[in-house]
């Protein structure tokens, strides 16, 4: 009996297994740039497993679907904390990279700029709770889409939790984003921001929603 329960729990995949392999659906094979497509100046390039940003202002999004109640999961490296982004709840397939500005949300990649442009918070529009990434290391940004609600970790620690509604500041300058409501599912891209800002990117994962 012993014998044969081992044998059994041996044939069970381990708990961590069970979760990488499961729960998260990478959207980035690590070899091209399958299910993407570009759309402005400059490119992403597959560099040593990487997306690597060139050039900008661009937008690389992912075709295949709307995304809405998952968590999306991004890891990545900005040297020097340069700028790029994750955009999230945009409304329809982009043909230019300002519409999902204006119509989607920009989850900031930057470690130079004040509280409202910095990373993990929603571009100009919420103020950052804490600043917990690392510039120059790897970082864990994951994003939780829950219906109106937007939740944002970097590496763990909570950074923005906005829902739809929430007063946000007026628009002061040209490039930020138009205020009001964004759809409760939409596209979701990364932003390549200028010839200066190159930022890698080693995963784009999500796994649905789940509540308690």
């Amino acid at each position: 009996m012993r014998l044969l329960i081992g044998l059994l729990l041996a044939l069970l995949p381990t708990p961590g297994l069970l979760a990488q392999d499961t729960l998260w659906t990478p959207l980035f094979n690590g070899r091209d740039l399958d299910g993407w497509e570009h759309v402005g100046e400059g490119r992403f390039v597959v560099e040593d497993g990487l997306l690597k940003t060139e050039g900008g202002m661009g937008l690389l999004w992912y075709t295949r679907q709307k995304f809405g109640n998952v968590v999306i999961r991004v890891v990545y490296r900005n040297p020097d904390g340069k700028n790029a982004g994750v955009f999230i709840r945009i409304p329809e397939p982009p043909t230019e990279p300002w519409m999902p500005v204006n119509r989607g949300y920009e989850v900031q990649i930057d470690d130079h700029g004040d509280d409202y442009h910095c990373t993990g918070v929603l571009y100009s529009l919420t103020k950052a709770r804490a600043r917990p990434s690392r510039p120059g290391e790897w970082n864990v940004m994951e994003i939780t889409l829950d219906g109106p609600r937007t939740i944002v970790h970097v590496n763990g620690v909570l950074v923005t939790d906005y829902t739809e509604g929430d007063p946000v500041p007026p628009k002061k300058v040209w490039y930020e984003p138009d205020r009001g409501p964004r759809p409760l599912e939409g596209y979701i891209g990364l932003q390549n921001h200028g010839p200066d800002d190159v930022v890698y990117f080693k995963e784009i994962s999500v796994r649905p929603l789940r509540r308690p």
